[in-house]
């Protein structure tokens, strides 16, 4: 799969002079890659257009205009791009009310290596989470992760023919399952597969 350049990226005054059409583009891309699952958790499946479009945000927000300084936001959202035999995400714990947060949170440790794809026909494929650094403790786990899901030849081969899928978790605390994966969710995340 291809990987976000400096000159992929563009300059932060082109940027900025498209941004509104490139943000009504990027909502729409990400309506077809976001899956909750169950009422407080969310995996937004990451790709080459939703890590571009993080990396512009940053150029703007921290008005980054030399090639150095955008190299080093390339270094940390290329590794999100999908490779071709896997699926990558940012799965998030949701819950409004900080209180509430802090409790759930000490009940889902762990909750990062629960949530699992499963392609129709096949075993249920487990996350590898958090490969960059580990955002869990003894006492709590974090609302943020990281999450990536290989994919075997044969399993990969089942999704483009139209199998389908389902996403759950096992947690003790958290049993959740999205089945079937929306059409649209399905569809989109195939193409990650190269």
């Amino acid at each position: 799969m291809k990987k976000l350049t400096v000159a992929s990226i563009g300059t932060l005054d082109q940027y900025q002079q498209q941004r509104p059409a490139i943000r009504q583009a990027i909502i729409e891309h990400k309506n077809n890659r976001r899956l909750a699952l169950g009422p407080n958790s969310t995996l937004h499946f990451e790709d080459y257009m939703t890590m571009k479009y993080q990396v512009q945000e940053m150029m703007r927000a921290e008005n980054l205009r030399d090639a150095e300084s955008i190299t080093q936001e390339l270094d940390a959202y290329n590794p999100l791009i999908p490779d071709g035999s896997n699926l990558k995400c940012t799965f998030m714990i949701e819950f409004p009310d900080e209180t509430e947060r802090r409790q759930q949170l000490k009940k889902l440790i762990d909750l990062e290596h629960h949530v699992f794809i499963q392609i129709e026909g096949f075993k249920p494929v487990a996350p590898v989470a958090d490969e960059d650094l580990e955002r869990s403790t003894a006492e709590k786990t974090s609302a943020v992760h990281f999450m990536r899901y290989e994919f075997t030849p044969d399993m990969i081969a089942a999704a483009k023919r139209g199998a389908s899928w389902s996403v759950f978790s096992n947690h003790p605390a958290y049993l959740y399952k999205a089945d079937p994966l929306p059409e649209n969710i399905r569809s989109s995340l195939c193409r990650d597969f190269s």
